[in-house]
């Protein structure tokens, strides 16, 4: 079965702190039924940017910087990997991620 990358994008300027607790309720609730439905491997929040190293490869060698490796107005804030029969079933799983995050949501296939 294939896998899906479900990423939750936030603003750069997302601040944690202002998730209240209906918004972990719901994210908890698509967990459930995630895992319910047996499609959930993996996941995973990840800390915002500030704790972000980015490596690039460099003529004197690998530069290591601190930040994210692409400076956009947004990043990636939480994922989840899906077993999905196809990229129908896991547009569907992004949607209510989105409703869920109240935040933009990213769907991709893994090779």
């Amino acid at each position: 079965m294939p896998k899906y990358l479900v990423a939750i994008h936030h603003s750069i300027d997302f601040d944690r702190s202002n998730e209240g607790p209906e918004v972990m309720k719901d994210i908890d609730d698509l967990n459930d039924e995630m895992e319910a439905a047996g499609v959930r491997q993996l996941a995973m929040g990840l800390k915002g940017p500030d704790f972000a190293r980015s490596l690039r490869s460099a003529d004197t060698g690998i530069q290591e910087t601190a930040g994210l490796y692409l400076g956009g107005p947004e990043y990636v804030g939480g994922f989840w990997i899906l077993n999905c029969a196809n990229i129908d079933e896991a547009v569907g799983w992004g949607r209510k991620a989105v409703v869920a995050c109240r935040a933009n949501v990213e769907v991709r296939e893994f090779h």
